[in-house]
């Protein structure tokens, strides 16, 4: 296999990342803070956004099997082509249907998309890179997510603010055509396995398989995966629901400015995860999945400074700096932990069940997303004016998570 990172074909991958993950995050961004404006309800904003998670957990098995039975370039082509008729349908519609049913569906379908197309695009990189470059090839996809992550939310911020949210809309459209056009030109190996039955048998035998890696063979993947779960119900749920409800509802800020600092603040967050990419590349033969539980213990410890400055100050402005600082440095601990993790599963899974592998702890690690979603939600309304307790009550739990986390690494 060619030595080098930047092949022809990957470079195209990682164009085609840019182009197709900027979208992503701008109607990320978009569609769930034009619901909290309009409603101005974090319960349902919580329900609504953990409902749209539930598809992507259903579908992210179904993605898993897609990425190792096809070719994984017609599985990118052919979501991103399906992503920008379904934002394009969500235009048409959106000033004539519910507001609410019409958003939740247009969410889940999405979400949906996402949940199948991931384990293609990261199954595709043992195949486009050697095992040498497999970190680095990592480090280049997380930081280019970040990256479009950065400037998705804060040009959507300032689109949205300024006009909108119909330009937010034709902007994602063009950014998931173009993407899918790019993609039509990359050539990545592909080796056909045969069924054994039909879809659904054939789906049932995979997941199985998976399952029985992960249970007999890898049994640290298995339980890092279970890591991953509580991380995002207790730390990666608080931190979605809590920066748009605490800037643009609780601190005392303009609206119109609430909203922009808002995309400022998912600029913070990708740049976090763009720096936490970058470090990883630079530092990937010093990387170990064993100081894991390190990386997640100073994540859990950022989250204190959030909770300590709502408690002693009233001011809006100071309490959005903290907020957005810490949730920087947040995704950089996270950011390299999750780099750490893909590389390991990579390099320890066997090249016919890659896909399925890193779909099933997607479909596994998804579920406590929504969960978290909702009950954040829920303790934010019902907590009005002691927002702190609830990011207090995150921090104590995510650090007690990265301590039990110690002895599951260590035995890698």
């Amino acid at each position: 296999m060619n030595q080098q990172l930047f092949t022809k074909d990957f470079t195209l991958v990682v164009m085609g990342q840019v182009i197709s993950l900027f979208g992503n995050a701008a109607i990320r961004f978009a569609l769930p803070l034009y619901l909290l404006n309009l409603t101005g309800s974090s319960a349902l904003y919580g329900t609504v956004t953990a409902c749209a998670f539930l598809p992507a957990i259903l579908l992210s098995p179904m993605g898993g099997m897609i990425a190792d039975r096809v070719n994984k370039r017609n599985v990118m082509v052919a979501l991103d082509f399906l992503t920008a008729a379904v934002i394009f349908a969500f235009s048409l519609l959106m000033d004539t249907l519910g507001l609410v049913p019409l958003l939740t569906t247009t969410l889940m379908i999405l979400y949906g998309i996402a949940g199948t197309y991931q384990p293609s695009v990261q199954a595709s990189i043992p195949a486009l890179v050697c095992p040498e470059q497999t970190m680095g090839a990592n480090s280049v996809i997380n930081t280019v997510s970040s990256f479009s992550a950065l400037i998705g939310p804060v040009l959507g911020g300032l689109l949205y603010s300024a006009w909108g949210l119909k330009p937010v809309l034709w902007v994602c459209i063009v950014c998931f055509f173009l993407s899918a056009v790019m993609e039509l030109f990359i050539r990545i190996p592909f080796q056909k396995q045969t069924s054994g039955g039909g879809i659904l048998k054939t789906v049932r035998n995979d997941f199985a398989e998976s399952i029985r890696f992960l249970q007999a063979e890898k049994p640290v993947i298995r339980k890092g995966m279970f890591v991953v779960c509580g991380i995002n119900l207790f730390l990666s749920a608080m931190i979605l629901v809590a920066m748009p409800w605490l800037i643009t509802e609780v601190l005392d800020l303009n609206a119109a400015l609430a909203n922009q600092l808002y995309g400022f603040s998912q600029g913070a967050l990708a740049a976090g995860g763009l720096t936490g990419g970058i470090l990883a590349g630079i530092f990937a033969d010093r990387l170990h999945v064993r100081t894991s539980a390190h990386i997640l213990a100073a994540c859990a410890l950022c989250v204190f400074p959030i909770g300590i400055t709502l408690l002693i100050s009233d001011s809006g402005i100071l309490n959005y700096l903290v907020l957005t600082i810490c949730c920087f440095l947040i995704m950089v601990f996270s950011t390299i932990f999750m780099v750490q993790m893909m590389t390991f599963i990579q390099t320890e899974s066997p090249p016919h069940l890659t896909g399925k592998v890193i779909a099933v702890i997607l479909t596994v690690s998804m579920c406590s997303q929504p969960l978290g979603n909702a009950l954040y939600g829920v303790l934010f309304e019902a907590g009005r004016e002691y927002e702190y307790a609830v990011v207090l009550f995150s921090g104590m739990i995510s650090l007690l998570i990265a301590v039990k986390a110690r002895k599951v690494f260590q035995s890698t």
